[in-house]
């Protein structure tokens, strides 16, 4: 096992931690890592207790039938936009009996890039039910293996840091 992968097991069991400590499910709503957020919350035992479920909306027919999000906003913002992961964090967490929901939609390579938005662009959103919404944009580097494993990654350190600061501020 590598050091990329010890890590992201710890990364994962963090997040189980902080989401059991709060008695707390989440859902993922996942375009451009493909299931690899909830396959490494699913690697930790007993994610059973607080990943409560996993969107795969790859395709956006995905995203307004599973999730909801609206025709327009896909057609005026794209798929990898912050309207698009906002809509995928609200209706995963309205399609689910999660309270936290994450939302991934970005563009891995090689190709699919653009001048606006090349390989690498990759919008994230986190939220809680009936609460805060957090969205940030990262240009990511290297191969579409690199970028989706990044992506995962900042996925769940994006867990990490929302409940973290709304145990400091609750």
């Amino acid at each position: 096992m590598g050091l990329e992968e010890i890590a992201m097991d710890i990364l994962a069991a963090q997040v189980g931690g902080l989401l059991k400590a709060h008695g707390l499910m989440l859902a993922t709503a996942e375009s451009c890592t493909g299931g690899g957020v909830a396959q490494a919350i699913t690697e930790i035992s007993g994610s059973s207790g607080w990943f409560e479920r996993g969107f795969i909306t790859y395709a956006n027919d995905a995203k307004r039938e599973m999730l909801d999000v609206a025709h327009d906003t896909l057609l005026q913002h794209g798929a990898v936009s912050e309207a698009v992961v906002r809509a995928m964090v609200e209706g995963a967490l309205r399609h689910s009996h999660a309270q936290v929901a994450l939302a991934v939609s970005g563009i891995a390579g090689p190709d699919g890039g653009t001048v606006d938005k090349p390989v690498g662009t990759v919008w994230f959103a986190w939220g809680i039910k009936g609460g805060t919404c957090v969205a940030r944009l990262h240009h990511l580097s290297g191969n579409r293996a690199e970028i989706r494993a990044q992506s995962v990654r900042i996925a769940l350190q994006g867990v990490v840091d929302l409940l973290s600061q709304s145990t400091q501020t609750a």
